[in-house]
């Protein structure tokens, strides 16, 4: 499951992930807002980490700058 599309748009998980984080949360937490499971958004976080758009602190994880500005650009910023 790919979050990051191929011509760098977000895939809905990904929106979905993102949106999640406007607050820091942990793994579980975003599985469980998402209703995604846990095994996807511990892929999608390796994938957002790589790419710069969530930091990693101990256990939780938060958007970046970047990660802010990739939502806003899928117009879902805010929701």
């Amino acid at each position: 499951m790919a979050c990051i599309q191929p011509d760098g748009t977000l895939a809905p998980s990904g929106e979905a992930i993102l949106l999640a984080l406007q607050t820091p949360k942990t793994l579980g937490e975003v599985a469980q807002e998402t209703d995604l499971d846990l095994f996807m958004v511990r892929a999608a976080m390796r994938e957002f980490l790589g790419a710069g758009y969530v930091e990693k602190e101990g256990f939780t994880y938060r958007l970046t700058p970047q990660g802010l500005t990739a939502l806003e650009g899928s117009g879902e910023a805010g929701r």
